[in-house]
């Protein structure tokens, strides 16, 4: 294609690690004229502010959209398509399903699959945000400014806490993705029907669904080489048998697995590079 795109990823500080997985920032420089088509899978909701381009999602009513330019995005059960046209430049965090409830009055099922303005959940003062991320110029600048509003909110919702037992699930997600339900809920100490309401309210998914989900991002990273499983973690992402494997990707990337491998996905591998970058 002749281009490169070089995701940022950036720490959260010890203040707000409880609630965000990690800053990023990437662009692209692309024709005025060349529009790409890919698909994202995000594992948690996550804000993206465009600073410049013409970006565009396509939502469950299959309308493509905008949404604004500073968008709050639900974690994602099924691909969702994304359109670009000529060069781009995008910010944003990834919240923590842990800490949902510490930033929203409202259950992340709500929003999964969707995505909407963030003023229309934080309040119109999201809006007055935009000047100053277009002028900004470092991404310490544009860091420091997702920092500044995210503390806000969580000074407008009184800093509630976030989840432990919702963070112990994001690690067995993200570590242990062949675990069976009820093990899980019983190692947090809770029964399988607590452990799915409280993974709609915060994570947007059943608990079945997250742990699919990152079981083809793990194998979706391996395919693309980032990240180098042992043999036996290997073994254990094998899936039951070919129609098995090829009914999961075509849920989570609508391709099947040889198609995957082959297609050029530079939107969806620049959130697998991030995944990797995260653990």
């Amino acid at each position: 294609m002749g281009w490169e795109m070089k995701p940022r990823n950036y720490p959260p500080p010890d203040a707000l690690a409880p609630y965000i997985r990690h800053f990023y920032l990437f662009d692209a420089e692309l024709p005025d004229s060349f529009v790409l088509e890919d698909f994202v899978l995000a594992e948690t909701a996550f804000v993206r502010v465009l600073i410049r381009g013409d970006w565009q999602g396509q939502v469950k009513s299959g309308d493509w959209t905008t949404a604004g330019q500073i968008v709050l995005f639900g974690a994602n059960g099924i691909p969702m398509k994304v359109r670009v046209q000529g060069a781009f430049t995008v910010v944003g965090f990834a919240i923590r399903p842990s800490g949902w409830r510490s930033l929203f009055d409202v259950p992340h099922q709500q929003f999964a699959d969707a995505m909407v303005p963030l003023e229309q959940v934080w309040g119109q003062w999201v809006g007055d945000l935009l000047p100053d991320f277009l002028a900004a110029r470092t991404d310490e600048e544009i860091v420091d400014l997702m920092t500044a509003a995210i503390t806000r909110r969580l000074e407008e919702i009184n800093h509630r806490k976030s989840d432990p037992e919702m963070a112990r699930f994001e690690v067995i997600a993200r570590t242990d993705s062949t675990m069976r339900i009820e093990d899980a809920a019983a190692e947090l100490g809770m029964s399988v029907r607590q452990l799915e309401r409280r993974c709609l309210a915060s994570f947007g998914l059943t608990p079945k669904a997250i742990l699919r989900r990152s079981r083809f991002l793990d194998m979706a990273a391996a395919m693309r080489g980032f990240s180098s499983p042992t043999q036996h973690q290997l073994a254990a992402l094998r899936y039951f048998d070919q129609s098995h494997l090829n009914r999961e990707f075509r849920r989570f990337s609508g391709m099947t697995p040889g198609a995957f491998a082959k297609a050029v996905t530079p939107l969806q591998t620049a959130g697998l590079e991030l995944r990797e970058q995260d653990r």
